[in-house]
């Protein structure tokens, strides 16, 4: 019952707040998302010592049933999307959109579509949920969007149902091979019936799933509706978005398309890896040359993800270690550098890095954290990216030597684009619009401070995470062994 509770708990409230628009939606939505994170650590406690489940018939006939289930996998997801979707909330705080009731009860809404489709045990129930997660955020983006919001914010729906369509077909496929009258639609008869099927079969099988979940993370070449989307939602929208919704496809790879397909993987694997590897240097360098500081933040999300990829794809432990790790840093630290951007546009108006400089005149606290933020993103040693990066890299290189040396690149790269970000914003003259630069509030210091201190506890207690997910990682390597 304790995950059915974190399940609807946040879509009961949501839709009160849509329903009945109190005054102090702000109030509600953040005692509802820390409530929520505390009963979902008390599941993740319960998980620590053996996986939770629940289980009800749902179409009892077609052998769906309505099965959740906690391991050490879908664990570090449920506690990425509960510990971030408060701080989401609390960068409202103080703006028209802090008793906005529709933003709140959609930000609510969407909560629990992303913990559905992490917690979900019956693949038709992932299904469902991975789906449901593009209304909220298509509102969010089309109602509070910025300019051309409606075209951008609708080829993002249609291009991830696209991608969702060859997903259900091949789901379907599967599910129609599985033993019995009824069928079934549970992940481990799913493997053992996919494990059963030809090596043709399960390359195209690979490809069709593989394609729904490249393009909700995304990786190149299916990554053209990623940057616009991103720039032009509301920075909460964003945030979701980079920080918890793309880590659908990467845990789909991991729970669906390995255990499943392990032919279709030795097969297509690297070709997938190749593009995976193609995104982090191509996101990488387009980072580079952007002049608006969110969709820097946009492409450099974008060349993370395709290392996470990559990792995966490698099939083993370390990569798929380091996929998960880097999956909680990466959520950690991008919600924190787009709110630090949130912040400097609401005081200039402007997010062009020409216009800004010499900020840290007038606030050192933003400063700080702001460092701290792009030195995880960056992965520098003793920080949360770097644990991530170190298991994903080793795991490329073990793959294939010129793919990790030129995934290696990235490292690079990023600093690169991260360094120029923060030395033309923060430091520098001050500019004509960052003359009067307000410091932080009590309110944005609550979210940034937090935040920062993660990103070095992170780096310097990993084991934490790591012990909690590797059980669940490696039963799932023997089913792809």
């Amino acid at each position: 019952m304790y995950l059915l509770f974190i399940l609807l708990f946040p879509l009961l409230i949501g839709s009160a707040l849509l329903i009945f628009k109190p005054k102090n939606a702000f109030a509600i939505s953040l005692a509802a998302s820390l409530i929520e994170l505390a009963a979902t650590a008390f599941v993740l406690q319960e998980a620590s010592l053996s996986p939770v489940s629940f289980s009800a018939p749902w179409v009892a006939e077609a052998g769906l049933s309505f099965s959740l289930y906690v391991d050490g996998i879908s664990g570090v997801l449920i506690g990425l999307c509960a510990l971030l979707v408060p701080f989401i909330v609390a960068t409202t705080a103080n703006t028209d959109r802090a008793n906005n009731a529709q933003f709140q009860g959609l930000m609510l809404a969407m909560q629990t579509a992303l913990m559905g489709a992490f917690l979900a045990k019956d693949a038709f129930l992932f299904y469902f949920f991975f789906e449901a997660s593009l209304l909220p955020i298509y509102f969010l983006a089309a109602i509070y969007g910025g300019e051309n919001k409606n075209a951008i914010t609708f080829k993002f729906f249609v291009y991830t149902l696209f991608g969702s369509l060859f997903f259900l077909i091949a789901l379907v496929f599967v599910y129609l091979q599985t033993p019995g009258e009824f069928h079934s639609a549970d992940m481990d008869v799913l493997y053992q019936t996919a494990k059963g099927l030809s090596a043709d079969q399960q390359g195209y099988l690979f490809a069709a799933f593989f394609l729904a979940f490249a393009i909700k993370m995304p990786v190149f070449p299916f990554h053209t509706w990623q940057p616009d989307t991103y720039t032009v939602a509301p920075a909460q929208g964003t945030m979701l978005l980079s920080g918890i919704m793309l880590k659908m496809g990467t845990y789909g790879v991991i729970r669906l398309v390995l255990p499943m397909f392990p032919v279709g993987v030795a097969t297509w694997g690297l070709t997938a890896s190749v593009l995976s590897v193609i995104g982090v240097i191509y996101g990488s360098i387009i980072a580079i040359q952007q002049k608006d500081a969110k969709r820097l933040l946009a492409y450099s999300s974008f060349a993370h993800v395709g290392l996470m990829s990559a990792g995966i794809l490698s099939g083993s432990i370390e990569g798929i270690q380091g996929a998960l790790y880097q999956m909680l840093s990466h959520g950690i630290n991008i919600v924190g550098l787009f709110f630090v951007i949130e912040i400097i546009e609401r005081r200039t108006k402007s997010r062009e890095i020409a216009q800004l400089g010499g900020i840290t005149q007038f606030s050192y606290p933003l400063t700080v954290t702001f460092v701290i933020l792009s030195l995880g993103s960056v992965a520098l040693p003793l920080t949360n990216g770097f644990i991530g990066e170190f298991l994903l890299l080793k795991s490329v290189f073990d793959q294939n030597l010129t793919l990790g040396i030129i995934a290696g690149i990235t490292i690079i790269l990023g600093a690169v684009y991260t360094l120029r970000l923060i030395q033309k914003s923060m430091f520098g003259n001050v500019s004509r619009i960052t003359s009067d630069f307000a410091d932080l509030t009590g309110a944005e210091k609550a979210v940034l401070i937090p935040l920062s201190a993660l990103v070095i506890l992170g780096g310097i207690f990993p084991s934490t995470v790591l012990g909690f997910s590797e059980p669940a990682v490696q039963q799932l390597i023997q089913w792809f062994k």
